[in-house]
């Protein structure tokens, strides 16, 4: 079983993933069914555009944003493992501003760029050979099929197989308190493995509803929380 698969309800049209981002105002809402859609399209890509499979290494540029989750779902899908560095990994995925670090490391795979874009505008003047994540997966189908499944002793994050993170998850979501009716106001980074598997991954395992602010406007967040109805918070 992928990651993926054990992390996420492809069935739910309930929200899993609201995001806000209070630099510019905005805000989308994911059920479980469109969350998989984007993690499918991601897979699809990953696979047929950049060769990734069982065991590729993919470094993760970016930040705690709706796409990144679409992205992390859609590499595990395809059996990739997740690592936090560009240097040595296959294939690197970054925002506009860690393009150059990523072409720095000069991935075997090459380098997709995420524009983040509230409306799936792209990123003009990339270099030759980066792959714009805007264009390309819009392309690609809302169905994945994994060309073999994924066991659970594979690597999935930093080293760490299927199965460590699937359990690490499920017990971070017991030690938080998180159920399946909770609605989680969240602003952790998941650049780092904490903010990761509390800000992101805990919530998916308890099947609960993650609302996630970038660019944090603490005053809002009081009132952000009534009108969300949120349960809990973190960060």
């Amino acid at each position: 079983m992928s990651l993926t698969d054990a992390l996420l309800d492809r069935s739910s049209a309930r929200p899993l993933i609201t995001f806000y981002d209070d630099a510019t105002g905005e805000r989308i809402e994911l059920s479980g069914v469109t969350t998989a859609n984007w993690a499918a399209k991601t897979a699809n890509l990953l696979r047929d555009e950049c060769d990734v499979e069982p065991g590729t290494t993919v470094a993760v540029l970016l930040p705690a944003h709706w796409q990144t989750a679409a992205v992390l779902l859609g590499a595990w899908w395809c059996g990739a493992q997740i690592v936090g560095e560009p240097v040595g990994a296959d294939l690197v995925l970054c925002d506009r501003e860690r393009l150059d670090l990523a072409l720095s490391a000069a991935p075997p795979l090459g380098v997709v760029a995420l524009s983040l874009h509230a409306f799936g505008a792209g990123i003009d003047g990339l270099p030759a050979g980066v792959v714009d994540y805007a264009t390309e997966v819009r392309l690609h189908g809302d169905d994945f099929v994994p060309w073999e499944p994924v066991p659970d002793s594979a690597p999935a994050l930093d080293g760490l197989p299927v199965e460590r993170v699937r359990d690490s998850a499920r017990s971070r979501a017991a030690a938080l308190g998180l159920s399946g009716s909770d609605r989680v106001l969240s602003t952790l980074d998941w650049s780092s493995p904490g903010g990761l598997s509390d800000g992101l991954l805990a919530v998916l395992a308890a099947g609960a509803s993650l609302v996630q602010v970038r660019n944090a406007d603490d005053a809002a967040l009081t009132r952000r929380a009534e009108s969300e109805r949120t349960t809990i918070r973190l960060g």
